[in-house]
């Protein structure tokens, strides 16, 4: 199987299976050396002949069928001979996946030598002299250098098991006292395509692309059109222009290559593919020594390991003419000067993965769905403008001449004062409280559903393209990989129920139970601490953020009374409380957002759930939770408490002894709301976005540079002048999830419509925003994250579930605003019930009750008051009866017909709402027509194509083989296909160092 290759430059070193890159160390069990006669020579280690007395010969290399490479990083290779910076130095095996460590050496290296062997090159790249022959050498390890030590022997098991499982590695030699070493992967196509073959990869086959039909001829006119008329809005890449075709796919299988237009081995599983699968078998490794770890995911987690990650495919802003699916992503998406252009949802797909790509497809269609909403907004606020004038209340509170005199708004200091003087404020609630809003509101609800509906149906549309049908298998496989920290408990369990020692219980759980009783390691009785823990920490934050809006209605009360102490700011105390309360309100949010989501991560990693999948989900439902108490609580008061609690003239609610409660304006509290929305809504968008999102980056980034810096002392200047791939895509922020992206969108979500009531421009705002967000997210994957792994996914998981129930709770939440918030109901229970004319004049006079001010209490009364002693009664907004009545001051018969007005238009509102949502879901089905249409052609396809390629088989293997070059590659090249799995053909390496063969 192997032959002795001479050792040239960039080229593999065969080594036994258990050697390994023992820096600084004499040879452990199974090490080997190089003997080199004399000093050793310039350029990459390795490069004169092989010697043939050496102990890594031609017996002991077809002993061992791993191949390694380890390269001297003292001395680079020259730059001509770096064709791409994507490969191994041999310029032909590419750089699938890459492991970084950060290294330190010890002061003193003495090496335990072999007989025979006067100086070594031990794999660090360093030289040792023996202290005599087969004799061990005195070694003191501290405390660090045991740890050190025993990291490094961790390394290098696993590298070891993955080179076994048919992985190819190259590495820098550790040439430094201390630094970073990256370990560079190359799947071959042997890997390759087995690991395919175990995922159920689909690919296409050779059956040429089919067209996608579109349903009618109108349907097709349209389309046609609508792709005409939108062709300066599509992105220039290939996948978009031929987005009515699709290849025919099928799961691969070495057992059927005959089906696969395998023209290149290299190219045929592109780059996203090729790194999945390598950190598939990444995360099924294991690792005896770190006590049976499993996965790199582990490894990382105890330090073994610094990153792992795959590599971008080049730079984005080369000035090369070389293209690469990187800088055409940040041509045509990441830069904002192509804001106006769709997304090129399926190369995000291809180079990010079917997850990511989903997020920026939801994100897309969200954003897209915003323009109607921000279009009727627009129109229902200039409805308002527009009708202003013609506001019969509005009017009636401006006419100086009906001099409502109103009962004071706090005690002693405030006089009496006229409603006219209210006059904005009562003509700005118009723009908000009028019949265009509930008509909005109802369009909001039903929007809310149709998007839904429609992603939906997008969902499956992208899975049909993307060949998502029928990957729960893989879903389920993720199940298998427990996290490192569920490991870790599971071993700690083990230990105290034990009486043996710690190696002996491994050893005993290794052969007897293995993984698949994990299951059933940690029971509820080991997580109920955690879940108590989790409960009580929960309901802390949700009393902490309920306290924190007190605080801030204490804030609003005492600031307001000391204004008014004072005659010059006694004016404007209402608009400089109201604006100073809702900053307060939303720097406490701002800064709780970021402690809730650390708060949220900790308690669900005390929970110890045993997958990534679990973990995350549960992750999302407690931040979700307490983001979404933290957001939208100073919003619930303003909108259903404030001024339901202050009593009335002569009988107010106090707080501290001496305090009002605070009431609303005379207006309404509907604008206050609007304005305490607005403010938080748009606050929370720029100062995420731009301090959060862009700065924080921008500046860890910048401490990352300085730190790489400050430790550049023993870099090569050649080096840090043309960095290697590897180099910088380290030097960029690790992926950590999508989780925080959807966050804030959800949140968005949440303002858009649960309020929508009180403010019909947040669709607006919510637009120009995500225009900005999708352009800086894109920014953010291409230009400054690491490449993420491509994770494949059929939907968005919870989040879809989070969208569905904020969609039904904003139809009640916004008949709730219309119904007690808005004056809606009042008024038209006055126009229908109460008024001579049929019209709103004068609804304002019977929204106001009396009250004798001699009934004040003794020391509230006004002092030094402005108007005439001759006041007998003043006005307050309530319903009650006057003081001339049998039972004064108790609630008026209005009030209880206006109330049962709210609560039927409560329930009618939301069963209106909710059945027109059910009905829109019902007329709109999941699935498109012309998808399960399409399925359906695809499965004939399908057996029409096997059946063509198997007769095909059964001609060429009725006929004589031919001799010529060309049919024997063929026949050979099926034959192959045809072996059994385990097996390499004649003529191939299974761990081929430099090999390349084309089909």
């Amino acid at each position: 199987m192997s032959e002795d290759i001479p050792l040239l430059p960039g080229s593999p070193r065969r080594l036994s299976p258990q050697a390994g890159t023992r820096g600084g160390q004499g040879p452990k069990h199974g090490q080997q050396y190089l003997q080199t006669p004399g000093p050793r020579a310039p350029g990459l280690q390795g490069s004169s002949s092989r010697d043939p007395g050496q102990s890594c010969g031609p017996e002991s290399a077809r002993s061992s069928s791993v191949i390694n490479n380890y390269l001297d990083a003292n001395e680079p290779v020259s730059l001509e001979a770096r064709l791409s910076r994507m490969h191994f130095h041999d310029n032909q095996r590419k750089v699938d996946y890459v492991l970084a460590y950060h290294y330190r050496k010890r002061g003193m290296h003495l090496a335990q030598g072999f007989p025979g062997h006067s100086l070594a090159i031990v794999s660090n790249g360093e030289t040792g002299k023996e202290p005599h022959a087969g004799g061990p050498g005195d070694i003191e390890l501290g405390p660090l250098d045991a740890l050190e030590e025993e990291r490094k022997e961790q390394r290098e098991e696993f590298e070891h098991n993955l080179m076994e499982a048919g992985l190819e590695l190259e590495k820098d030699l550790e040439s430094k006292s201390q630094g970073s070493v990256f370990v560079r992967i190359h799947a071959p196509w042997q890997v390759l395509a087995r690991e395919a073959e175990f995922l159920k990869i689909k690919v296409p086959t050779k059956k040429e692309m089919y067209e996608i039909k579109a349903g009618g001829s109108i349907a097709k006119k349209f389309s046609a059109a609508l792709q005409k008329l939108s062709s300066p809005l599509q992105p220039r890449v290939p996948e978009h222009s031929n987005n009515k075709m699709k290849n025919l796919s099928y799961p691969f299988s070495r057992e059927k290559m005959y089906l696969y237009n395998i023209q290149e081995k290299d190219t045929f599983f592109d780059n996203a593919t090729r790194s999945r699968i390598v950190h598939e078998i990444l995360k099924r490794t294991a690792c005896s020594r770190a006590n049976n770890t499993m996965g790199i995911n582990s490894l990382i987690a105890n330090n073994i390991y610094e990153a792992a990650y795959p590599l971008h495919d080049g730079e984005y802003n080369s000035p090369e003419d070389d293209m690469n699916d990187r800088k055409l992503l940040y041509q045509e998406w990441a830069r904002y000067g192509v804001f106006y252009k769709f997304q090129p949802i399926d190369l995000i797909r291809k180079y990010f993965g079917e997850k990511i790509g989903l997020y920026f497809a939801w994100l897309g269609l969200y954003t897209s769905f915003l323009i109607p909403s921000s279009v009727i907004g627009v129109i229902v606020f200039l409805y308002g403008c527009a009708t202003i004038e013609e506001d019969i209340p509005s009017r009636e509170m401006c006419d100086q001449q009906n001099a409502f005199i109103m009962c004071p708004l706090c005690d002693k200091s405030c006089d009496y004062w006229n409603l006219s003087s209210a006059c904005g404020t009562a003509r700005a609630s118009h723009l908000f409280d009028n019949p265009a809003t509930v008509f909005f509101s109802i369009f909001m609800a039903l929007w809310a559903t149709m998007f839904l509906e429609n992603w939906k149906r997008l969902q499956m549309r992208l899975g049909y393209f993307w060949d998502l049908t029928g990957i729960e298998e893989e879903e389920e496989r993720a199940q298998e990989h427990s996290r490192p920290e569920y490991e870790t408990k599971v071993r700690e369990k083990m230990l105290k129920e034990s009486n043996k020692s710690a190696v002996q219980k491994l050893e005993t759980n290794t052969t007897e139970s293995g993984h698949e009783d994990d299951e059933d390691k940690l029971t509820w009785k080991d997580r109920f601490p955690g879940y108590l823990m989790n409960f009580a920490s929960i309901l802390f934050m949700i009393a902490l953020t309920f306290s924190i809006v007190f605080g801030v209605i204490v804030y609003r009360i005492t600031t307001a009374a000391a204004l008014s102490l004072n005659k010059a700011t006694r004016s404007n105390v209402r608009v400089t409380v109201t604006a100073t309360a809702v900053i307060i309100n939303l720097v406490v949010i701002l800064i709780l957002d970021e402690i809730y989501g650390a708060v949220a991560k900790w308690l669900t990693k005390i929970e110890v759930p045993k997958t990534e999948q679990t973990f995350e989900e549960r992750l999302i439902l407690k931040a979700f939770l307490l983001k979404f108490v933290n957001a939208y609580s100073p919003i619930f008061y303003v909108a259903f408490f404030k001024g339901r609690f202050v009593g009335r003239p002569g009988s107010y609610v106090y707080v501290f002894d001496g305090y009002r409660m605070e009431e609303c304006a005379p207006g309404g509290c509907l604008m206050e709301l609007c304005i305490q929305l607005s403010i938080i809504m748009l606050g929370k968008q720029l100062i995420q976005n731009n301090i959060f999102e862009i700065g924080v980056p921008k500046l860890k980034k910048l401490f990352r540079k300085l730190k790489d810096e400050t430790e550049a002392g023993e870099t090569d200047s050649a080096h840090s002048k043309h960095p290697e791939q590897w180099d910088l895509d380290y030097s960029l922020e690790p992926y950590t999830g999508l989780t925080p992206e959807y966050m804030e969108m959800i949140i968005q979500f949440g303002f858009v419509t649960l309020f929508v009531a009180s403010f019909p421009l947040a669709p607006v705002f919510a637009l120009l925003n995500n225009v900005i967000e999708v352009r800086l997210d894109a920014k953010k994957f291409v230009t400054e994250l690491r490449r993420p792994d491509a994770v494949r996914t059929k939907d968005i998981g919870i989040w879809f579930d989070i969208l569905s129930g904020i969609g039904k709770f904003s139809v009640i939440s916004n008949a709730f605003v219309i119904a007690i918030t808005s004056d809606f109901i009042p008024r038209l229970v006055y126009q229908y019930s109460y008024s001579h004319s049929g019209t709103l004049h004068g609804f304002v006079n019977h929204t106001l009750s009396f009250f004798n001010v001699s009934q004040l209490k003794e020391g509230t009364q006004p002092e030094n008051s402005q108007f005439d002693q001759e006041v007998q009664f003043c006005r307050f907004k309530d319903y009650r009866e006057p003081p001339w009545a049998p039972n004064p001051y108790e609630f008026s018969k209005q009030y209880w017909f206006i109330l049962s007005a709210r609560l039927a238009f409560v329930i009618i509102f939301q069963n209106l709402v909710m059945f027109l949502s059910v009905l829109v879901d019902w007329m709109i089905p999941d699935i498109p027509t012309d998808i399960s249409d399409q399925i359906k052609k695809e499965k004939s396809l399908l057996v029409d194509f096997f059946l063509k390629e198997e007769h095909e088989k059964l001609k060429l293997m009725d006929e004589p083989a031919p001799r010529s070059p060309g049919g024997g590659d063929r026949s050979r090249s099926r034959a192959a296909s045809s072996a059994p799995s385990g097996q390499s053909q004649p003529g191939s390496v299974m761990s081929s160092g430099s090999q390349h063969t084309n089909v």
